[in-house]
């Protein structure tokens, strides 16, 4: 091959190249910003809260994270606190998850008088606030005595509305003939999901089980409102007691959060390759 024929063929993927390079160095600019909190966040969480506050601010790790990592321990029983967390958002995540599926593949599937009433009502949820619906079902948990429980953080939101649309729309281009074949075959209506029809949905699962794990693992408000006793506090409520009336001990809060950011990049990562053939499934699709 002569060098004027490799030139030839070289010269495409350069133009190209050449064509979206102010686009990649935007997406690379984009991402150096976008790391630049967490950056700050790992390097705060080694220094005295007194030493964020200098001129210039520190820019490089200093040696106060097993000083930090004591007191954060002392003071919010972080381990405990972090495995609390880590309890209700898997047992939330599995079990709205599983529901959020089997709801969607009834509501693609089963053919049923008042099936499209009771998906609008479904949809119709999504557009109610979440503050409206706090003192209602505060004084529900109330009167069967679940506060300062897990199962009142867990179970009033596993029927997820979003997750419930979404596993629906997944199923909905499901070919109903391989159901009705698996039926002829003898498999019962469980044994056809969980085996025939939910692995075909692991990509919009996938996504499903990071919502929804990220989600509960941020949530506040509701945590706040049910639990009372400290040994039972999540993440987000444990945190939010270092941020006293006269003094906030930053360093400590920046440390929690970098901490409780690692079980969110492991859910992620663990789905990532899930996650990602889902949405260029999609692409192909459309």
């Amino acid at each position: 091959m002569t060098h004027a024929a490799v030139e030839t063929r070289d010269k495409p993927g350069m133009t190209s190249f050449l064509r979206f390079a102010p686009v990649y160095l935007l997406l690379a600019i984009g991402a150096v910003i976008s790391c630049v909190p967490f950056l700050w966040m790992a390097t705060a969480s080694t220094h005295e809260t007194s030493d964020l506050f200098r001129s210039p601010p520190p820019l490089v790790p200093g040696g106060q994270l097993w000083e930090n990592l004591s007191r954060l321990e002392e003071s919010t029983h972080f381990s405990r606190v972090m495995a609390n967390s880590l309890g209700i958002a898997v047992v939330y995540t599995l079990a709205s998850s599983l529901l959020s599926a089997m709801c969607g593949y009834g509501l693609a599937k089963y053919r049923f008088r008042g099936r499209g009433v009771l998906l609008g009502i479904v949809l119709a949820t999504m557009m109610i606030p979440m503050q409206v619906l706090m003192v209602p079902l505060f004084q529900m948990m109330a009167s069967v005595g679940w506060i300062d429980s897990y199962q009142a953080v867990i179970l009033p939101f596993l029927a997820n509305a979003f997750g419930i649309f979404l596993m629906r729309q997944a199923f909905l281009s499901f070919p109903d003939e391989l159901i009705e074949a698996a039926r002829i075959d003898g498999c019962r209506d469980l044994r056809i999901f969980f085996r025939i029809v939910l692995p075909i949905a692991r990509p919009q699962l996938a996504a499903l089980v990071i919502y929804t794990f990220i989600s509960q693992w941020n949530a506040f408000l509701w945590p706040l409102l049910m639990l009372g006793s400290e040994d039972m506090y999540t993440i987000p409520v444990a945190l939010n007691t270092m941020i006293g009336l006269t003094r906030v001990d930053y360093s400590g809060l920046m440390l929690g959060s970098l901490l409780a950011t690692i079980p969110i990049l492991i859910v992620f990562v663990a789905f990532q390759k899930q996650f990602v053939s889902g949405l260029l499934g999609g692409s192909l699709k459309g």
